[in-house]
């Protein structure tokens, strides 16, 4: 790391304590928690940046906002306030001018006296769109989200941990993701896989963990199946059919989103789900592509006879 980065990076840290994290030394990736008002904060944003090598001289931090209560037009001007502000002062450090200029915005709009942010009133559509749900892990230990499962009276044993295939990164636009494969058979086992994959700080500074499970129920003969968003909303859910689709079953997938900057649009589900059905591909979990499309189509066909059948 160059002498001005260390200076910068220790002033920083000096300055802002524990509001200041290291997410990972050697990618030089650090977060900020900013407030509006530090005995009772009302509006918070997270800020994320990855230093690249060329910074300061010639290129600006990547960086991305965790904030889910900004609108498209706040998270727009936000942003180019901080471009402006590299534009500015180019070959200098800027991470304190930009957290500052962060700090201006909550406290103008603490003074308006707007209600705190719900985020829950947030549509999906929104969400979708707009690309501005990053969940930032920003804690120097990582904890894994609890999973309500109840074990069944008959599992008297905690399953062994299955093991877990990583399968090849796709990056677009800075962005990479990276798909994760277990075999499930008990719901326990996707805690246990969840809280291995985040003892990797790699993994678990991911800006979104999106994972979906199908496990089938030979005495009832149903699945058991569920899936999380992290964030990412909707992706959990088309995670989901992709598996349907596929018609797989007893495993789960975690696909792991690094976020570059650059906003991705729909790209980033397709990039999501390209990644998990190569990996079950590649694991054996579904013959081929081919074979999957022939058996939905088919599946599509019985349904329709069916419903003529009724009528």
């Amino acid at each position: 790391m160059k002498t001005n980065e260390n200076e910068e990076i220790e002033a920083m840290a000096a300055i802002f304590g524990e509001e200041w994290c290291i997410v990972d030394a050697c990618a030089k990736t650090f977060c900020i928690k900013i407030n509006d008002n530090k005995e009772h904060p009302k509006w918070t944003i997270g800020l994320q940046v990855m230093l690249p090598d060329e910074y300061p001289e010639t290129a600006p931090p990547i960086y991305q906002l965790n904030a889910p209560w900004l609108n498209a037009q706040e998270r727009v001007d936000l942003s180019n306030s901080l471009e402006e502000i590299y534009i500015q002062n180019i070959g200098e450090s800027i991470l304190y001018l930009w957290v500052e200029k962060i700090r201006d915005v909550l406290l103008k709009k603490s003074h308006m006296a707007e209600p705190g942010p719900d985020v829950k009133k947030k549509t999906e559509e929104e969400d979708v769109e707009c690309e501005d749900d990053f969940i930032l892990a920003c804690q120097p230990e990582y904890s894994v989200k609890p999973l309500d499962f109840e074990i069944g009276e008959n599992q008297t044993e905690i399953e062994e941990l299955p093991t877990i295939d990583h399968g090849i990164p796709i990056t677009d636009r800075r962005s990479t993701f990276q798909a994760h494969l277990a075999p499930v058979v008990y719901p326990q086992q996707v805690k246990m896989v969840l809280a291995k994959l985040y003892e990797n700080k790699k993994i678990a500074s991911a800006t979104h963990n999106v994972y979906a499970y199908r496990i089938y129920c030979e005495d009832r003969q149903t699945f058991l199946q569920d899936c999380e968003d992290d964030g990412e909303t909707a992706a959990g859910g088309r995670l989901l059919h992709l598996m349907e689709i596929l018609n797989v079953r007893n495993v789960m997938v975690v696909v792991s989103r690094w976020y570059g900057g650059i906003l991705l649009g729909p790209d980033r589900f397709k990039h999501i789900n390209n990644c998990a059905r190569n990996i079950l591909v590649e694991k054996n979990y579904t013959h081929s592509l081919e074979e999957s499309s022939k058996a939905l189509g088919k599946n599509k066909k019985v349904r329709k006879d069916k419903k003529r059948s009724e009528h």
